[in-house]
């Protein structure tokens, strides 16, 4: 149905644009310019197949659409991927490897430094038994999050515009940047975009559905101290250092993320940094539950609120904010989004697997800003790192399953 060489080729060329994103930047959007280079090449490329209204604006974010070719009246929809990858390694000189029919065995990913992808530790690497994986050489992580979205709408715009007996409606296509970075939405602008119901190809392993998400804020905590000599401190020091651990110590110590799964939320510390004088740290707060997570801030003020009774008002100064919210609460108004992706999967033989994200995306961002926006498998596994793989059967049917989705609305 579609051009698997094409997408492969795709897939390959853009993991060889570094386009790492930086979490240390925040006076530029994008953090990078590098990201611009594939964010270009995606407008040249969609000005080739055709798509009308290509374009890439200020902040680098590429938008295109595909007219509909129907008389029926079809929403509009939209398809999104980013084009940055982590900042968590590096993205630069990436050589990807094909293990054609694979045998379920380990897999040497760089002899000189012992990297080995083992089945006893990445055992879903025996779903793939028979598939062609295309992995990284062990110095650099893959980008197929979320290149691998990226090759995926690219393939399925060019197979839409090339069959004009292929029957759809309005389609909008969008790249976005600094999505790693927890930024990738700040510019996007849903009204030019002009979608009413949109799709992330942003997940995971084949067959991942989300619709919900953690709503999740950050935290971060000053100790203002008192430094004395040690020799003439009794009475006087306040130890920053030690204050710092006592707000630690106060949090719950099962309610961290190597202590929870599913549905539970945490307090993770992130960072920490401090003297005597002076101790800043910072936390992540996350919870699917709305009521919980506003009780976990809350909980995180009553600490704060207690310490200064103990040692003395300013000493122990809190700023919270919250970062994104739970998208189920946008996208159950209109739950065909998802319904339509999950008949979209059985029709193209894939089992769904609907389950919470641990995490966020551009998309739960998106659903609060008017654009109900559910996330779909881009097909990779181990994400941000070098043991990072995508099986090439799985962007196949995640190109399939776009097409399908567009294929259900306009036969609505």
């Amino acid at each position: 149905m579609i051009n698997k060489d094409n997408l492969i080729n795709r897939f390959i060329k853009y993991t060889k644009i570094d386009t790492q994103s930086d979490d240390t930047v925040t006076d530029r959007f994008p953090s990078t310019e590098k990201q611009l280079v594939l964010s270009n090449l995606l407008v040249q490329e969609l000005k080739e197949l055709g798509a009308q209204n290509v374009e890439i604006d200020q902040f680098g974010y590429v938008m295109a659409t595909i007219p509909s070719n129907t008389d029926k009246e079809v929403p509009v929809l939209g398809f999104l991927a980013h084009v940055d990858t982590a900042p968590d390694m590096s993205g630069k000189n990436v050589n990807p490897r094909f293990i054609e029919n694979y045998n379920g065995d380990e897999i040497i990913l760089n002899k000189d430094s012992n990297v080995v992808l083992l089945p006893s530790e990445f055992p879903e690497l025996k779903n793939y038994i028979g598939q062609t994986l295309i992995v990284t050489d062990g110095t650099t992580l893959l980008g197929a999050d979320d290149k691998a979205g990226v090759a995926e709408i690219m393939t399925a715009a060019e197979y839409i515009l090339k069959n004009h007996g292929f029957k759809h409606g309005k389609i909008r296509i969008g790249f976005t940047v600094d999505e790693e970075v927890g930024r990738g939405v700040d510019n996007f602008d849903v009204t030019r975009f002009g979608a009413n119901y949109a799709y992330t190809l942003d997940g995971g392993a084949i067959g991942e559905l989300e619709f919900e998400n953690f709503n999740a804020a950050g935290a971060k905590i000053t100790i203002q101290g008192r430094n004395i000599h040690p020799g003439y401190a009794k009475d006087k020091m306040l130890n920053a250092i030690h204050i710092a651990q006592e707000f630690n110590g106060l949090l719950p110590a099962h309610e961290r993320p190597e202590h929870t799964a599913g549905y539970e939320g945490f307090y993770h510390l992130i960072k920490m940094d401090g003297t005597v004088e002076k101790a800043t740290f910072q936390y992540i707060i996350r919870d699917h539950d709305r009521k919980k997570f506003e009780d976990r801030k809350a909980y995180m003020q009553r600490i704060a609120d207690y310490l200064n009774t103990k040692y003395g008002a300013g000493v122990v100064t809190l700023e919270l904010k919250d970062q994104y919210y739970n998208m189920r609460e946008k996208v159950e108004p209109v739950f065909h989004v998802v319904e339509t992706v999950i008949k979209a999967m059985e029709e193209v033989g894939i089992k769904p697997k609907v389950k919470p994200i641990r995490g966020g995306t551009d998309g739960a961002r998106l659903s609060y800003m008017g654009l109900p926006c559910p996330n779909i498998f881009a097909g990779g596994e181990n994400f941000h790192g070098k043991y990072e793989y995508v099986p090439v059967e799985s962007m196949v049917k995640a190109t399939e399953v776009i097409l399908k989705i567009v294929e259900l609305y306009a036969s609505k």
